[in-house]
């Protein structure tokens, strides 16, 4: 992909690299959220990939992604997509599943 795209996604619904599916690190969740508390003003960018099924594998920002959807459900957050990976990744749990 050579163009790098941004979306508004509910975070919930993003899936979790094979690297981390269980989840957040709870103690840097813990952290992050004694700092940041529910805002995602100034919040990077969630770094992610798009599956050849079409959804969306975080590359960086998994606790982030968990601590929105854990703390303020249903807000959208804005997502990169970096790349295409030429596998499908839905069979990886969601942050939502796992939050």
């Amino acid at each position: 992909m050579s163009v790098r795209e941004f979306l508004q996604v509910d975070p919930a619904t993003l899936h979790l690299p094979g690297s981390r599916t269980d989840g957040a690190d709870l103690l840097k969740l813990q952290r992050q959220f004694s700092k940041y508390g529910k805002a995602t003003t100034g919040m990077p960018p969630i770094e992610v990939s798009r599956g050849s099924d079409g959804e969306l594998v975080i590359n960086n920002g998994v606790t982030r992604a968990t601590r929105i959807a854990r703390y303020a459900p249903g807000v959208l957050v804005t997502v990169e997509v970096i790349d295409v990976l030429p596998v499908p990744v839905a069979q990886l749990p969601k942050v939502g599943e796992r939050k």
